[in-house]
C-alpha cells in the first residue's frame, strides 16, 4: 500500500513539472488511461471467462431411486436408459448404441433433480449439475467456453475418482438450448447452443469416461428442434405429477421420520391431495410438523396435516374479521356449494370452513374418491352447478347475490365456453374463428341455464339443511365432510316456512363482537 502511495504521489509531481515546462500532456495521459482500461478489463474478462460452472459433487450422491416417490413409469424409463452405463460390456455384446442425453421433462417439484441424482448413484457415475442460466453473458465466446469446460471438468472428476462415467445435469436446459433465431440481434445463446450440440456429437462410445447428459426443463416445447433428434437427447422421460398411489408413496416417504397420532390416515390424505406435486407434499408434512410443535404435541395428528393442507391450498388465516352479517352470507354461499357438490358427487366434501384463509372468505375443499383425467359434459356440468351453487343459496336465502360468487361464476363461464369449443354442446364441432358470436353466445347461456336450473332444485329441496350448516359453521368455523353427510341424510317431516336465522354467539362471531367493542 506504501508503494503505490510512493508510485502515486511521484507521478503526480512528474506531471505537474511536466505542466510547468510547458509540455502538452493530453495525449500522454490519454494514452496512459486507455492502457490502464484495457489492462484491467482483459483481467475482468478473463476473470468472467474462468467462472466456474456446476456443482461438482465429489462423491457419490446419496440419493436412490428408491427415495423418489410417485414417479414408477419414469423411475422404470430412466433405469432402461442407463444399462449401458451400469452394465457397459453386456451392452456392448448386444450392439446397444450408448445413449448421450436423456430429458426430463414435467412440471414444477416433481422430482426430475432427484431423478438425475439417483441416475449417478445407480451407475456409480461422477456427477455434475448446472443451471442454464450459468452459461448466458453479454460477452461473446463465454457461453461455448462455460460449455468445453463443463465436459472436460467432468472427464478430470471421473478420472480423479477412477470412475469410467459421468452424467452431467443441466436444469432449466430451455434457457440453454431454446431455438435458435428466438434472440434477435444476439448470436451469444445461438453459439453456446452450438458449442454444446458439438459436444455432445463428439461424445464416443471407446472414451475413457462415458458422459451422459441429462437436462430438465418444464417447458420441453421452447427447445432447438436440432438438440431433441435422435443421437443428442435419445430419449424424453415424462415426470408427471404423481397419482393417487404415487401420493401415498411420497407422504409415506417424507413422514417416516415423523412421530404420527394413530388416527392419522395417509390413504385419506392422498385422496384430498389430487393435483398437488412431491414438493407440495414435502412441504405439507414440514408445516403439520410445525402446527404440531406450536401446539405443544409430541406427535402429528390428522387435524395437523388437515390445516397444513388449507394452508398450502388457500394461504395463512388472515387477521381481518368480517362482520356477523358477512359471515352469515358465507356460510350460506359455503354450505350451498357443499350440500349441491354432495347431491351429485357424494362421498367429495372434505371440509367446509368460514375462516378467512388468502383472498377467500370461506372454502369448501373437496376429496375426489378416484383421480380425473378424463371429463365428459355431465362431469364438466356438474362442476358448473357447484361453482354457482353459492351464489343460488345467497339468493334463496337472502334475496340477491353477493361479490363472493364473482371467481365462481367467471370460472363457471369458462367452463361453458369449454363446453362449446369441444364440441359438447348441440353445435357439434364449431370454430369460434368462423361461427359467429351469437350461435356461440346463445348455446353458452343455454348450458347455464339448465345448470342454474338443476342447482335451484337441488338447493330447494336442501333448505333445511343449508340453514342447519350455516348454524354450524358460524358456531365451529368448520365441519368434516363426515359430520356434512351425516346431517345430510336427515329427515324434516312437515312443511317447513323460512324464519329469519337468529344470531348465534359461534367463535367466530364473539371475535367480531370483542373486535367491535375494543
Amino acid at each position: 500500500m506504501k508503494k503505490l502511495e510512493i508510485l502515486a504521489g511521484v507521478a503526480a509531481g512528474l506531471v505537474a513539472f511536466l505542466a510547468l515546462r510547458g509540455l502538452n500532456l493530453f495525449p500522454w495521459l490519454l494514452l496512459a488511461g486507455l492502457t490502464y482500461f484495457l489492462v484491467t478489463s482483459r483481467g475482468q474478462l478473463g476473470d468472467i471467462g474462468r467462472k466456474k460452472v456446476g456443482a461438482v459433487v465429489s462423491h457419490r450422491p446419496q440419493v436412490t431411486f428408491e427415495d423418489v416417490g410417485g414417479q414408477r413409469v419414469a423411475k422404470r424409463e430412466l433405469m432402461e436408459a442407463l444399462q449401458f452405463l451400469k452394465d457397459y460390456d453386456r451392452a456392448r455384446r448386444l450392439g446397444i448404441r450408448p445413449l448421450k442425453g436423456i430429458l426430463l421433462a414435467g412440471p414444477p417439484g416433481t422430482g426430475k433433480t432427484l431423478l438425475a441424482k439417483a441416475a449417478a448413484n445407480y451407475t456409480d457415475s461422477a456427477f455434475i449439475s448446472a443451471s442454464g442460466s450459468e452459461f448466458i453473458e453479454v460477452y461473446a465466446g463465454l457461453g461455448a467456453q462455460r460449455v468445453r469446460g463443463l465436459f472436460e471438468k467432468a472427464r478430470k472428476l471421473a478420472r480423479s475418482e477412477r470412475k469410467t462415467a459421468a452424467i452431467i445435469f443441466i436444469d432449466e436446459i430451455e434457457v440453454l438450448a431454446g431455438r435458435r433465431g428466438a434472440q434477435v440481434g444476439h448470436l451469444e445463446y445461438d453459439q453456446t447452443l452450438n458449442q454444446l450440440l458439438v459436444e455432445m456429437d463428439g461424445l464416443k462410445l471407446d472414451d475413457d469416461v462415458r458422459i451422459l447428459m441429462i437436462g430438465a426443463t418444464n417447458r420441453p416445447d421452447l427447445l432447438d428442434a436440432a438438440i431433441l433428434r435422435p443421437g443428442r437427447f435419445d430419449r424424453t422421460v415424462r415426470v408427471d405429477l404423481p397419482d393417487r398411489e404415487g401420493r401415498c408413496e411420497i407422504l409415506n416417504l417424507h413422514l417416516k421420520n415423523k412421530p404420527l397420532s394413530p388416527e392419522v390416515s395417509i390413504d385419506t390424505l392422498a385422496r384430498e391431495t389430487f393435483g398437488l406435486s412431491g414438493a407440495h407434499l414435502e412441504t405439507l408434512c414440514n408445516e403439520a410438523a410445525i402446527l404440531a410443535l406450536r401446539k405443544g404435541n409430541e406427535a402429528i395428528s390428522q387435524d395437523d396435516l388437515e390445516e397444513a393442507l388449507d394452508k398450502i391450498l388457500m394461504g395463512e388465516k388472515l387477521e381481518k374479521l368480517p362482520s356477523p352479517e358477512e359471515i352469515h352470507r358465507v356460510a350460506v354461499h359455503e354450505a350451498g356449494h357443499a350440500v349441491v357438490s354432495e347431491a351429485l358427487r357424494p362421498g367429495s366434501v372434505a371440509q367446509v370452513t368460514v375462516s378467512p384463509r388468502g383472498n377467500a372468505l370461506g372454502f369448501v375443499r373437496h376429496a375426489p374418491k378416484d383421480d380425473t383425467y378424463v371429463y365428459p359434459r355431465e362431469t364438466i356440468e356438474e362442476e358448473i352447478c357447484i361453482l354457482i351453487a353459492g351464489a343460488g343459496a345467497e339468493e334463496m336465502f337472502f334475496g340477491s347475490k353477493s361479490t363472493t360468487a364473482s371467481n365462481d361464476f367467471q370460472r363457471a363461464l369458462d367452463l361453458a365456453k369449454r363446453i362449446v369449443s369441444y364440441g359438447m354442446s348441440p353445435l357439434g364441432v364449431v370454430d369460434r374463428d368462423t361461427a359467429s358470436p351469437e350461435v356461440l353466445a346463445k348455446a353458452t347461456r343455454e348450458i347455464l341455464d339448465r345448470c342454474h336450473d338443476r342447482t335451484a332444485s337441488i338447493l330447494k329441496k336442501h333448505r333445511m339443511h343449508i340453514k342447519e350448516i350455516a348454524q354450524a359453521l358460524m358456531k365451529r368455523e368448520s365441519m368434516p365432510g363426515d359430520e356434512l353427510r351425516s346431517l345430510l341424510q336427515r329427515d324434516y317431516p312437515g312443511r317447513w316456512r323460512w324464519r329469519k336465522l337468529p344470531s348465534y354467539r359461534g367463535k367466530l362471531t364473539r371475535k367480531v363482537e370483542e373486535a367491535a367493542r375494543g
